[in-house]
C-alpha cells in the first residue's frame, strides 16, 4: 500500500487548498532533500499540508542552540530530528576514551537539544532512531563488550524510550530500527549512494519511512484508525462456517490453522489497546457468531466485539451500518476481507474505509499487516481497554430507544449521572487524550500533550472543566473537556469545547453549558465568547452555538450570562 517516491512527488501537483498545513522543521545530519520530498507528498496523501523548513545538513547543535537561528525564526509545529547511524559511528571513533559511556553522552546531549527546544517553542520533537550497524570489530562477542559499538547502539535506542520518550509527553520516536529489521538493510541503505550523495536511507526506503514519520504527526492531528472492521470466513478462520460446520474451520495450532489463531491474537492485542473491533460478514447471524461461543479454539470471544452485522446484505451498506452505532468517521476505519470483491465493492462505495489488499496465502496476513503500520497512536491510557464495552452499550442504547414513543422519556428511564471536575493529575491522561481524538464535536480542535495540560491545571487565566457520564447502562467514563480563558474581567472565551460523539443527544450539551454559565456567573463574568473553527470533520458543530442560544458579532458568538435561562436537562450532578 505504500507509494513509490515518484509517486509522491506527483502527490505535490494536487490541489492542496483547504487541507490543515502543518509547520514542520527537518533536521539532519546527512542529506534530507528526499526525505522532505517524501514527507511533503505523504501528508498530501493523508490530507495536510507539510510547510518545512530544512536546515542544510550537520546544522543540528546550530539550529538548536542558537536562539537567533533560523529555526526559531520558523516557529515549528513539530521538530524532525533525523541522525544517522555512520555519524553516530564516526562519533564513537572519535571517543575512545569514553566509549563505555558513548550511549549516555549521546543520549545527554539529545536530551539537551530536546529541553533547548521546550523552553523556546511549543514544537513536539519527533526523533529517528537509529538502525543497526554491525561493525564486526568483535563479531558476535559485542554483546557482552561493553565499549563495542554494536552494544553502545543498542544501549542507546533503548534509552531513548526509556529516558526521554516515557518521561516526555512532547518527545516521540520514529522507529527507523523497526523499519530496517522488517525490509532489510540492504533495502534500506546503498554504501555507494551514501559515499556520493550523503543519502543514507535509499529511495525505495524512503515513502516508507516518511510514512511512519507522518503518521506520528497525523496522530497527534487527530486523524488516525479507530476500529476494525472483520469479515469471518477466511479471514478470521480458515474455511467457511455454513459450509465446513463448527469442528472443521480451520483455527488452533495445526497447519494453516496457526495462522488464523496468530491473527486472532494480533486483533486481541488491538482489542485491548482500544481498538474498536467490529465484524461485517455474509452469513446468517447465528452460524457466523457459533464459534465464538463454542470453538474451543477461538481467541476472540463475543465481548471483544463491539458491533456484530451479519446478514446477506451488501458490505458497503453494512459498513454504513456500523458507522451509524459507533459514529466515527469512515476513516477512521479498517475493513479486512479475503475476498477481492469485496474489497473493490467497499473502496467504491466507501473510498475513505483502508481496505488492504490481504495476500491470498492466510500464512502472509500478518507480515503484511505488520509492515502496513495502521494503527499508529500517539498515546494510550487505561480508559482505552474500556472502550468495546462502552460502544457495546452503545449498541444496547440504540435498541432500547426504538422502544420508547418519545426521547424525553428514554432520557428520563436512563438515570444519567456526571461527575465534574477541574482538571487534575488523575484526569490528565484522559483530557489529554481526548483533545488528540475529537474531531466531530470539537469546537476549535486544540491539541493537548499531558504537559500542555499541566501548563493549564496551574493557569490562573484559565478554567478546565472534565465531564463524566454514568447511566443505567454503565459508565462512560471522562467524556467532555471544556478550557476557559479569561480575556477581561467581563468576559471569559471558550478555548476548548470537545465531547465523545458517543454521548450525543443526550442533553449533555445543555448540561454542559449550564455548567459553563454558572461557572462565569460565580467568577463574576458578564459574557461568555464563544469561537467556531471548521476543520474537515468537525461540519457537525457549525450551528452548535446558534442552536444554544448565542448572538453571532463578528466570527465570533457571545452569549450574556445574565439572560441565560438554565436549561432543563436530564442529567444530575454526582455527589
Amino acid at each position: 500500500m505504500y507509494k513509490t517516491f515518484s509517486e509522491l512527488k506527483k502527490e505535490l501537483r494536487k490541489d492542496i487548498s483547504g487541507f490543515k498545513k502543518i509547520r514542520v522543521a527537518l533536521l539532519g545530519d546527512t542529506a534530507t532533500q528526499f526525505l522532505n520530498v517524501a514527507l511533503k507528498g505523504t501528508a498530501v496523501n493523508d490530507g495536510f499540508e507539510f510547510e518545512i523548513f530544512e536546515a542544510d545538513f550537520g546544522q543540528i547543535s546550530r539550529q538548536i542552540l542558537d536562539p537567533t537561528s533560523e529555526y526559531y525564526e520558523f516557529n515549528p509545529d513539530y521538530t524532525i530530528i533525523f541522525e544517522s547511524s555512520h555519524k553516530l559511528l564516526n562519533q564513537y571513533y572519535k571517543s575512545y576514551d569514553t566509549q563505555a559511556a558513548f550511549a549516555e553522552n549521546k543520549l545527554s546531549y539529545i536530551e539537551d537539544l530536546y529541553r533547548n527546544i521546550q523552553n523556546r517553542t511549543k514544537s513536539r520533537v519527533i526523533y529517528c532512531n537509529f538502525p543497526v550497524i554491525n561493525n564486526q570489530i568483535f563479531g558476535n562477542f559485542s554483546n557482552k563488550v561493553e565499549s563495542s559499538f554494536v552494544f553502545q547502539l543498542n544501549k542507546l535506542n533503548y534509552l531513548l524510550s526509556a529516558e526521554l520518550a516515557v518521561k516526555n509527553d512532547n518527545f516521540f520516536i520514529a522507529d527507523i530500527l523497526s523499519i530496517q529489521n522488517k525490509w532489510g538493510r540492504d533495502f534500506m541503505f546503498s554504501p555507494n549512494i551514501y559515499v556520493n550523495t550523503e543519502m543514507v536511507i535509499s529511495l525505495d526506503a524512503l515513502p516508507i519511512v516518511a510514512h511512519h514519520i507522518t503518521s506520528i504527526i497525523a496522530s497527534l492531528e487527530g486523524k488516525f484508525k479507530k476500529c476494525l472492521i472483520l469479515d469471518l470466513d477466511n479471514t478470521t478462520w480458515g474455511g467457511i462456517i455454513g459450509d465446513d460446520g463448527l469442528e472443521k474451520i480451520q483455527i488452533g495450532s495445526l497447519g494453516i490453522g496457526k495462522a488464523f489463531t496468530e491473527f486472532q491474537y494480533w486483533v486481541k492485542a488491538l482489542q485491548r489497546r482500544g481498538v474498536i473491533l467490529a465484524v461485517c460478514s455474509k452469513n446468517d447471524e447465528d452460524k457466523a457468531k457459533e464459534p465464538f461461543e463454542k470453538h474451543p479454539d477461538m481467541v476472540l470471544k463475543m465481548d471483544d466485539i463491539a458491533v456484530f452485522v451479519a446478514n446477506w446484505d451488501n458490505k458497503a451498506d453494512n459498513i454504513r451500518k456500523i458507522q451509524s452505532i459507533l459514529n466515527i468517521g469512515f476513516d477512521s476505519m479498517v475493513f479486512l476481507d479475503d475476498n477481492p470483491f469485496e474489497r473493490n465493492i467497499v473502496r467504491e462505495n466507501l473510498p475513505e474505509v483502508c481496505v488492504p489488499e490481504l495476500p491470498e496465502d492466510p500464512a502472509e496476513y500478518l507480515e503484511y499487516l505488520y509492515g502496513l503500520n495502521l494503527f499508529e497512536t500517539s498515546s494510550f491510557s487505561e480508559n482505552d481497554a474500556e472502550r468495546t464495552r462502552q460502544y457495546q452499550v452503545e449498541a444496547q442504547r440504540a435498541v432500547d430507544l426504538d422502544s420508547f414513543t418519545n426521547v424525553e422519556d428514554f432520557l428520563k428511564s436512563m438515570n444519567m449521572t456526571s461527575d465534574v471536575k477541574s482538571f487534575d493529575n488523575f484526569s490528565k491522561p484522559r483530557v489529554s487524550q481526548l483533545t488528540q481524538r475529537s474531531n466531530q464535536f470539537n469546537l476549535r480542535t486544540v491539541r493537548y500533550t499531558e504537559q500542555d495540560v499541566d501548563r493549564l491545571i496551574n493557569s490562573e487565566e484559565h478554567y478546565t472543566l472534565s465531564f463524566t457520564l454514568e447511566d443505567k447502562y454503565g459508565d462512560n467514563g471522562l467524556i467532555c473537556v471544556i478550557v476557559l480563558e479569561k480575556k477581561d474581567p467581563d468576559t471569559i472565551f471558550i478555548d476548548t469545547w470537545l465531547m465523545s460523539c458517543r454521548v450525543l443527544k443526550r442533553g449533555m450539551e445543555d448540561f454542559t453549558l449550564n455548567t459553563i454559565v454558572e461557572t462565569a456567573r460565580k467568577h463574576g463574568f458578564k459574557n461568555i465568547v464563544g469561537e467556531y473553527l471548521p476543520t474537515a470533520k468537525n461540519q457537525m458543530v457549525e450551528d452548535h452555538y446558534e442552536r444554544l442560544g448565542f448572538e453571532k458579532e463578528n466570527d465570533k458568538w457571545v452569549l450574556n450570562v445574565d439572560d441565560y435561562q438554565l436549561k432543563e436537562v436530564y442529567i444530575n450532578n454526582k455527589i
